[in-house]
């Protein structure tokens, strides 16, 4: 809740309005958060420089956390199996 952080979300949403991973997938859905693509752990620097990506509530709170979490995505493509190289199956 720094003005410095208010300044980063709304220059991100103007350059990228749109969800990044729902894009992936062909959807429309307008940006509300401004996700660190790399986790910052706490670091200062990693929190204000980035990188970001835009995401929408679910794609960051479910999608990504899952991602981080397990270390893969659990998307699965029209064929039926999980689209992710890193994902148990493929593996």
């Amino acid at each position: 809740d720094t003005a410095r952080w208010a300044a980063i979300r709304p220059h991100k949403k103007a350059i990228e309005p749109l969800c990044r991973m729902c894009a992936a997938k062909d959807l429309t859905t307008h940006m509300q958060v401004c996700d660190h693509i790399d986790p910052h752990k706490g670091d200062i620097e990693k929190f204000f420089a980035g990188p970001f990506q835009s995401l929408c509530p679910p794609c960051h709170d479910i999608t990504k956390k899952h991602i981080e979490t397990h270390g893969f995505s659990h998307a699965i493509g029209n064929d039926g199996f999980p689209t992710d190289p890193r994902h148990p199956f493929n593996a």
